[in-house]
């Protein structure tokens, strides 16, 4: 009796694990099987927050440098706006020196032109009847009066004009001594300085002041007061000259 070939044993080798409830993957898996499937997975996780956390350094120190940066920046124009406000300070300090002594040059340009300016402020007529050089007692009032006016003035001039009839050389040298007479008196009665009187003899001619063109009759001395307005208003004397009351600066 032939017998019924048998049929050859399955091979557990290529028989595939059988999915439970949850897959594959066995609930109740060792903690090394599962250590060796999450391992590649935490590796990641490691690398993602060492690259996180490099990249939150890296920010920080940008921002480090950045705000010291700033803050150099910041520095340098506080800096450039002091200088510049301390430059500006001084060139207003400048203006204001380049103006005031512009103002000074004008003002002593001003003064230096109207040293030689002089303006008539009196005169008074000496008259000597006979024509001799001898002052009558209201000739020398006349010329008390005038020196008592100039005590204690300055920047002032007296102009002694002499006149009388005579011709030519004659008349010159006559006025010439009647000029002389008056200069003599102020300077002995009343010490007015010397180089405050200027003299000049006309004989019979008539002088720029005069408008009178009728020939002169009577020997006469004009003594005009002319004063400076600059120079009267305190300049000091030099070094040494009198003053018009006879006292010697020192």
């Amino acid at each position: 009796m032939t017998s019924a070939p048998q049929q050859p044993a399955a091979s557990t080798a290529n028989t595939p694990a059988k999915e439970g409830f949850w897959g594959r993957v066995n609930p109740f898996a060792s903690k090394k099987w599962v250590g060796r499937q999450t391992a590649p997975i935490n590796d990641r996780l490691t690398e993602l927050d060492e690259v996180n956390a490099k990249n939150s350094s890296d920010i920080k120190d940008v921002d480090s440098r950045a705000q010291a940066g700033i803050r150099q920046a910041q520095t340098t124009a506080d800096g450039a706006n002091q200088v510049a406000t301390a430059a500006n300070a001084q060139a207003q300090s400048a203006s204001g020196a380049a103006q005031g002594a512009l103002g000074h040059v004008d003002q002593l340009n001003t003064t230096v032109k109207g040293l030689d300016q002089y303006s008539e402020v009196s005169e008074q007529e000496v008259k000597f009847p006979h024509g001799q050089p001898i002052l009558s007692s209201a000739a020398r009032q006349q010329l008390d009066d005038m020196a008592t006016a100039l005590s204690g003035k300055q920047g002032y001039i007296l102009e002694v004009e002499a006149h009388s009839p005579g011709a030519g050389s004659v008349g010159i040298q006559n006025s010439e001594r009647l000029a002389e007479a008056v200069k003599r008196y102020l300077a002995t009665a009343h010490e007015i300085p010397v180089y405050r009187m200027h003299a000049v003899a006309l004989g019979n001619v008539h002088g720029q002041a005069d408008v009178d063109t009728k020939p002169i009759r009577i020997s006469s001395v004009n003594v005009r007061l002319m004063e400076n307005s600059l120079a009267a208003q305190g300049a000091p004397q030099p070094q040494g000259v009198a003053s018009s009351t006879g006292a010697e600066r020192p």
